[in-house]
């Protein structure tokens, strides 16, 4: 039987109440007290409500079971049916045109179509696994696909193939070519990454053997990590989602590059459902408790699987 701990009038599920106090409520500035107390206050002012509105289903169910029940064997009347329907006021008479405004919705879902993952946060692989599609390095997507034929001498292997990995480097300059393109260059042709100009007019250049080149949409540049002679990573913007080209020359790969560019990693317009009601595992309080952790630990960003 599962142990409960009384809380402002409410009997609460010990390990959730340790939960809340040990996990969750730190660092809020958030006591224990204030929060059960306005819970219960919220549980206090809506349990009528909510209990009046069971009440109306299970009348609303009752009826509709015995109109059913009388015409058992009987052909169905879809016109009786709707007029009982309306009557018993299941359905109500449709109303006026209207409109409905939002605010405050990510691009990602007001704005980018794509593909929406659902997940059950009760597992905490399933749960990150859905997080973290949104990035995705585009070296590996590329090595592990047949967009790189697998030629004599550059095949997968069971270990990284260096000579498979130029190959993923010459198609990755492609792709950026065509989508982030510099002005009277290719990325294959640039030595190094620099960040030139002062506070918001900084932008980006690529310094090549003829000559230092600025991107062909200067606007693109969003952001960089690292020096401005030497930035670590440089952020990109095409059509709402960035594109990452991560420096590192003292990496396997960004050693080997002219640029010293070890990954691009690109953002998927992927949103994530990461669903609270596993309908067949979080049952019980131990259940919601897994459920509430693993969600704080995404918010965190401090889950581990």
């Amino acid at each position: 039987m599962t142990a409960r701990t009384e809380r402002f009038g409410l009997m609460v599920a010990t390990e959730l109440d340790d939960f809340i106090a040990k996990e969750a409520l730190p660092g809020t500035g958030v006591s224990p007290d204030a929060f059960w107390a306005g819970f219960s206050a919220i549980v206090r002012d809506l349990t009528p409500t909510n209990r009046a509105l069971l009440a109306k289903r299970d009348e609303l169910q009752a009826a509709i079971d015995a109109w059913h029940g009388e015409r058992r064997g009987q052909q169905h009347d879809a016109e009786a049916y709707k007029a009982f329907l309306m009557d018993i006021g299941y359905l109500v008479p449709e109303g006026g045109d209207f409109e409905i405004e939002t605010a405050n919705v990510d691009p990602e879902i007001a704005h980018m179509a794509g593909p929406q993952l659902v997940v059950p946060v009760m597992n905490a692989r399933f749960a990150l696994n859905a997080a973290n599609a949104r990035w995705g390095s585009l070296y590996d997507a590329l090595y592990g696909t047949d967009l790189i034929p697998e030629l004599p001498g550059r095949e997968k292997g069971n270990s990284y193939n260096p000579a498979r990995g130029e190959l993923v480097i010459e198609r990755a300059v492609q792709e950026l070519d065509r989508v982030v393109p510099l002005s009277g260059a290719s990325h294959g042709d640039v030595t190094a990454y620099r960040v030139v100009g002062e506070g918001e007019s900084r932008t980006l250049e690529a310094a090549t053997a003829a000559g230092a080149v600025p991107l062909a949409t200067p606007s693109q540049f969003v952001g960089f990590n690292g020096s401005l002679n030497e930035p670590s990573s440089v952020l990109l913007r095409h059509n709402g989602l960035h594109i990452e080209i991560q420096v590192d020359r003292g990496h396997d790969v960004g050693a080997v590059h002219p640029a010293g560019v070890k990954d691009i990693m690109l953002e998927a317009a992927v949103t994530t459902i990461q669903d609270c009601e596993d309908s067949v595992a979080a049952v019980d309080a131990e259940d919601k408790t897994a459920v509430y952790r693993n969600w704080l630990g995404l918010m965190t960003g401090e889950l581990a699987e």
